[in-house]
């Protein structure tokens, strides 16, 4: 993928601090992992302040996204095969 204006995605949280962003995925996701800035999911960088937590739930994969210029975004987007890289190359928290 790559772009992530192209994915089918829901903004869960608008303009958050990256600590806004890990709290709602420790409140509400029953999976959740640590990666370092950098991470690449779905073809994209996640940048910030690390430790970035990604959490999981179901099918979905709920990560910080920030757009420079438009801040930092909480997306839910249907996870597939990234559920599994996540899985392999995260550090799990829960």
């Amino acid at each position: 993928m790559g772009c992530v204006e192209k994915m089918n995605y829901e903004v869960l949280l608008r303009h958050c601090s990256f600590r806004e962003a890990a709290e709602y995925i420790r409140q509400h996701t029953p999976e959740c992992y640590e990666v370092p800035p950098g991470f690449k999911i779905f073809d994209v960088h996640i940048i910030g302040v690390p430790p970035i937590l990604v959490g999981i739930e179901g099918e979905d994969i709920i990560f910080p996204f920030t757009k420079p210029c438009h801040g930092t975004f909480l997306l839910r987007v249907r996870g597939g095969e990234e559920i599994e890289n996540l899985r392999t190359r995260g550090k799990k928290v829960r």
